[in-house]
């Protein structure tokens, strides 16, 4: 992760202090539907854990996010009043590695019920090979259980983000047991559609003139994995970082040996290098959205919608036949 988009430790430790001081009667949540109207009181960190909890939890859960619609993720600065309602909360879900600053307050905040979505499928490494991305690149905080630079980008492969939603549907059986029928029935559901979405995807990128890809940053490793594309980031793991004049070049070479006619960007981040880019090559330029955040210039108004439309906009741009 770029060092630039961390908050400064200090600055961290104190708001972290200042939202914990408020807490010191309750000492984070035992867990248990324990509010006045029943309802499990949910954190999530940023939309795509948004989502498994709304669908998930339905009725039986109030869902709140640290991260608000049209903020950029990575980006995210912590008040004092959020990290008092995380030591508040009945059940944090998050995905660690994405935001340095949400991790370590949640670590603080030591709510029982607390649910790193990482731990609940495989992450591998993307974005690292020689001459596809960045060798050696400095994801920073971008750790889990001892795996330097490991993709977190788990929910843009729809298998993953399934095994994902079946691990937070059963800790929010044991967090709540008395719904945990309902959120068994939940997550079958959403692992249904999840399928159905996988099934889709597999059939409309079976047959494609080119399968190379170039988006803004390096979020697509796993979609691509998945679905036997080549993913070719003009960025790394992290949006923000510069590419140097000798990736650019080696991006026009690739646009021109792979057949590549169009050049993504995404809604959240500078679409300048992608725009760049496409001028420099006479390549078009179109949106492929990393869903790290639902606003009104999304193409879709939920994930499996948004993901329907990333669907369309690869099988325009690779060929599809």
């Amino acid at each position: 992760m770029n060092v630039r988009r961390l908050i400064p430790s200090t600055a961290l430790a104190g708001a972290v202090a200042l939202g914990l001081v408020s807490l010191s009667a309750c000492s984070g949540s035992s867990g248990g539907a324990d509010k006045s109207d029943g309802r499990l009181d949910v954190v999530a960190s940023f939309y795509p854990m948004q989502f498994l909890a709304e669908h998930i939890g339905g009725d039986h859960v109030t869902v709140t996010t640290l991260t608000k619609p049209g903020v950029e993720p990575h980006d995210l600065e912590l008040k004092p009043r959020q990290i008092g309602e995380l030591g508040e909360a009945d059940y944090i879900l998050y995905l660690k590695g994405i935001q340095p600053a949400v991790d370590d307050a949640i670590k603080q905040a030591g709510v029982a019920n607390t649910v790193d979505a990482a731990t609940l499928t495989e992450l591998e490494k993307h974005g690292t090979e020689v001459g596809h991305d960045h060798a050696g690149e400095d994801h920073g905080d971008e750790e889990h259980e001892g795996e330097a630079g490991a993709d977190p980008h788990i929910w843009l492969d729809p298998v993953k983000y399934a095994e994902v939603a079946k691990g937070v549907g059963a800790s929010l059986e044991k967090a709540d047991p008395d719904h945990a029928a309902d959120y068994r029935k939940n997550t079958d559901e959403l692992v249904k559609k999840l399928g159905a979405l996988d099934t889709d995807f597999e059939r409309g990128l079976k047959n494609t003139t080119t399968r190379t890809f170039i988006t803004t940053h390096s979020a697509f490793g796993y979609l691509a994995e998945r679905y036997g594309l080549e993913q070719e980031g003009i960025s790394g793991i992290d949006p923000e970082s510069e590419p140097s004049p000798a990736r650019m070049k080696e991006l026009q070479d690739i646009a021109a040996k792979d057949k590549v006619g169009t050049v993504f960007f995404e809604t959240l981040a500078s679409d300048k290098t992608a725009k760049t880019l496409a001028g420099d090559t006479g390549l078009k330029t179109d949106v492929l959205d990393p869903l790290e955040g639902i606003t009104d210039k999304s193409k879709g108004a939920d994930y499996i919608e948004v993901m329907r439309s990333n669907l369309a906009a690869l099988q325009k741009a690779l060929g599809a036949k």
